[in-house]
């Protein structure tokens, strides 16, 4: 069954093997064909290797790829897996029309599941979400999409946000199906929740990374009351990016001497690598920084 809609999309579960290097054609194999079975003609996972050969080589458009799949040489597409036709085995690569056909019927939920990397024994899985470019069609606005990826670039999974929602609705279903046992887990201050950092420890025996904003005052005063001025900072950053400038100073965890000392501590969502970016916070760590250079 999809995660993403009722109908079953999948022939045969998912085969995730961490470490073991397992082929695309033979993941695509248990992605069922949502064509019928009168005119078929071209085998449906020839049609996806076509395309994602294609959008490789650097192909941005149906028209792109219809015109890579033509030029082909029959080598190229016999490893793909095209038709072959006549008694000399001569193979045909699908039109244009067919494989933008094929590609909309395709369900992204099962694509996702199988071509998706395994995140048991990673050291930590990002999740993150943003809106698919060039998505929009018309009045209806970008798809909205929440994917998860480990600490090397490879993507996990991918949920669609569903209309007049937001992110939070799709974290927990998006990291329910996989192992994340001493996975430390990191997101942006959305994702800052108390259900989201239960389910991680609770649930899925994780780790967690959360950002802390100012949207939550209570939290954030409970950060800002810890005495950073006693930890030294070990890395300072500046960065530029969305049309702002960012500057992160990260510090390590309270030493023996400076630990929390009031009778209510802070909540588990408390824990944050991340420390205010004050102008005393900043000149500190700058200062830090000069130091040990």
């Amino acid at each position: 069954m999809c995660r993403q809609s009722a109908t079953v999309c999948l022939v045969k579960p998912s085969v995730r093997q961490h470490g073991t290097a397992i082929g695309l054609a033979e993941r695509l194999q248990g992605l069922a064909d949502p064509r019928r079975r009168r005119g078929r003609r071209h085998p449906f996972v020839s049609v996806l290797l076509i395309a994602a050969s294609a959008v490789l080589a650097g192909a941005r458009s149906y028209a792109a790829i219809g015109q890579w799949a033509a030029s082909a040489p029959q080598h190229t597409l016999a490893s793909l897996g095209a038709r072959a036709v006549g008694a000399l085995g001569v193979r045909v690569a699908p039109s244009r029309a067919t494989i933008r056909r094929v590609l909309t019927l395709a369900c992204p939920g099962g694509l996702a599941e199988l071509t998706g990397a395994d995140p048991a024994g990673a050291d930590a899985v990002a999740v993150d979400g943003k809106s698919a470019r060039g998505s929009r069609n018309g009045e209806t606005p970008a798809a909205d999409l929440l994917a998860a990826m480990t600490a090397g670039g490879q993507t996990i999974s991918q949920l669609r946000v569903p209309d007049k929602t937001n992110e939070i609705t799709c974290f927990a279903a998006l990291l329910e199906p996989y192992d994340l046992t001493g996975v430390t887990v990191t997101a942006d201050a959305l994702h800052t929740q108390r259900d989201h950092a239960r389910f991680l420890v609770e649930d899925k025996k994780a780790h967690y990374l959360l950002v802390v904003k100012a949207n939550q005052p209570e939290l954030h005063r409970r950060l800002r009351s810890l005495p950073w001025k006693d930890v030294t900072a070990r890395r300072y950053d500046r960065e530029i990016g969305h049309g702002r400038r960012e500057t992160r100073a990260p510090e390590p965890s309270l030493s023996p001497t400076s630990a929390w000392t009031s009778p209510t501590p802070p909540r588990q969502c408390a824990s944050c690598g991340t420390a205010p970016t004050s102008r005393a916070a900043r000149s500190a760590a700058r200062r830090s920084t000069r130091s040990r250079t």
